[in-house]
């Protein structure tokens, strides 16, 4: 039996784990629990793989494609922004000339603590 049309079937990773979180604000709102998800133009890390930052692990709960247009303030809020507006302004700002087209697609990979 093929699993080309399995959804669990991801493709290979274009980055790995240890690159998925490293812009300070980012690791900060991590490790205060007020982020538990990044969107990223590539594959970072699989379901289960393990991020580690300043010493506390973050276990990959899922990995999925979503396209910018989907993306609703409830989003934004895992990404640690109180808005939507807020979480594109950051992006665009780190990004510059950059298009915030709603077909784009992104990987998200949502991540929880791991309880010592």
């Amino acid at each position: 039996m093929s699993n080309q049309h399995d959804p669990n079937t991801l493709p290979p990773k274009t980055c790995s784990v240890d690159r998925m979180v490293t812009v300070k604000e980012d690791v900060e709102k991590v490790l205060a629990g007020k982020k538990t998800a990044t969107r990223r133009n590539g594959r970072y890390a699989d379901v289960g793989e393990i991020m580690t930052l300043e010493g506390q692990d973050f276990v990959v709960d899922k990995v999925y494609s979503q396209s910018l247009g989907e993306l609703t303030d409830d989003h934004a809020r895992q990404e640690g922004f109180e808005s939507l507006e807020d979480y594109k302004q950051s992006i665009l700002s780190m990004h510059p000339g950059m298009p915030w087209l709603p077909q784009m697609r992104v990987w998200v990979h949502e991540f929880s603590a791991v309880k010592k």
